[in-house]
């Protein structure tokens, strides 16, 4: 079976290596969260800072990595670097199912986000080297489904096998080695030349002005859905909702995220270059729910109703990134936007922290009424900027080919 990728066909083992880079990608930190409420039972020397350590280290990490993959893919052959980037990832699996002190995890898991780091540009630079126009944007759209569907499953994976012992978690952190396996085929077929009248040879360099846009928007909006995964537990909790219920919200959430990947250029071509701004307005919409409601069915709406407009968003935001970059720039260009999303979950926490001093206000939806208010802001600036390129949809994004016009 061959598939399409717009500019000639691949075999299904390639894509099927393509997506299992995709679904990796959400891995960090994910085997420890589980098991945090445990953390000090497991280790009782263990100071709050080092759980925190764990948790947060991974993160700082992959950030400079993520910057570094992307810098040095230019013009390279990417897959040594692929390579490279899962095997660390699975060798650090192994050490975690085997380490017996804080003081390890700690290091394992920072080295891990390491590899995770060299790994995470490649994912969405892979589909970006062999798919082009149309059918790059659907396969963003299926790469980013695939990621949140991974997040799900391994996170109910995960949550099960910790009850039966604490070092199972780190089970999920052996996906990576299957994904090494089924990558050795991108050695046999390489993808075809980017078409010489494809958009990205409009470029000399990359266009510094739509990313500094595009990071800043990428930002900006993940930052206002992560209070979802931060504080919806709490939430919860302080309206006597069963946390049960919270665990089945977030993955409502992740896979609220999911869906509009597998229908991204029908979204596209119906809201055209009102995109960005309507689902913008679904944040707003869903994060005023969660922040003026105590009825948990109300409360899933607006969980799911976030979810919808940041999955709609997200791919084609790393789509963008790849269109202002020629063909050898272009993962170095998803590379920096990719590393706002990991910015955006360093800062969430502090930043609602710093604005709920300066306002004083320590009501438990605080985070939600503030993220809220700055999402109504964004649908605002996007609906005002729905021509331009970065902002909205304008007339030169895939026009002719999936009806985005403007």
């Amino acid at each position: 079976m061959r598939v399409n990728t717009g500019k000639g066909d691949i075999s299904l083992i390639t894509l099927i290596a393509i997506w299992s880079v995709s679904a990796v990608t959400s891995l960090p930190g994910l085997a420890v969260s589980p098991i945090l409420g445990d953390m000090n039972n497991i280790f009782p020397k263990a100071s709050d800072l080092e759980i925190q350590m764990l948790t947060s280290l991974p993160s700082l990490l992959i950030i400079p990595f993520v910057l570094l993959a992307g810098r040095l893919s230019r013009g390279k052959d990417k897959l040594p670097m692929l390579y490279a980037g899962l095997a660390i990832f699975t060798i650090c699996g192994i050490a975690c199912l085997i380490a017996k002190s804080m003081s390890a995890l700690i290091i394992i898991s920072s080295i891990l986000g390491i590899g995770a780091g060299m790994v995470i540009p490649l994912s969405t630079g892979l589909v970006v080297e062999y798919f082009t126009g149309d059918t790059r944007v659907r396969q963003l759209g299926y790469s980013s489904a695939i990621n949140n569907l991974t997040l799900v499953g391994a996170t109910a994976l995960t949550g099960y096998v910790a009850d039966i012992n604490w070092h199972l978690s780190f089970l999920v952190y052996l996906l990576p080695g299957i994904s090494l396996l089924l990558c050795l085929a991108l050695r046999k077929e390489r993808p075809a030349p980017e078409p010489q009248q494809s958009d990205q040879y409009k470029q000399s360099g990359i266009n510094r002005r739509h990313l500094v846009v595009l990071t800043i928007f990428y930002f900006i909006i993940t930052y206002a859905t992560l209070v979802i995964t931060f504080d919806t537990a709490f939430l919860f909790e302080k309206y006597h909702i069963k946390q049960e219920l919270a665990g089945v919200s977030i993955s409502l959430f992740f896979l609220a995220i999911m869906l509009p990947g597998l229908f991204l250029n029908r979204v596209i071509a119906f809201t055209r270059s009102y995109t960005n701004a309507l689902c913008s307005l679904l944040l707003a919409i869903g994060l005023a729910m969660l922040a003026t409601t105590k009825t948990p069915t109300l409360l899933i709406i607006g969980i799911i109703l976030t979810g919808l407009g940041y999955g709609v968003m997200q791919p084609i935001i790393y789509d963008k990134a790849a269109i202002i970059a020629p063909p050898h720039l272009a993962t170095q260009a998803l590379s920096i936007v990719m590393a706002a999303n990991y910015i955006a979950i360093i800062l969430c926490p502090f930043i609602i922290d710093f604005v709920r001093k300066i306002a004083d206000n320590h009501s438990h939806t605080f985070g939600f009424s503030l993220n809220a208010v700055i999402a109504a802001i964004v649908t605002v600036i996007a609906t005002v900027g729905r021509g331009d390129f970065a902002l909205g949809l304008d007339k030169s994004y895939y026009s002719s080919k999936n009806g985005a016009e403007s």
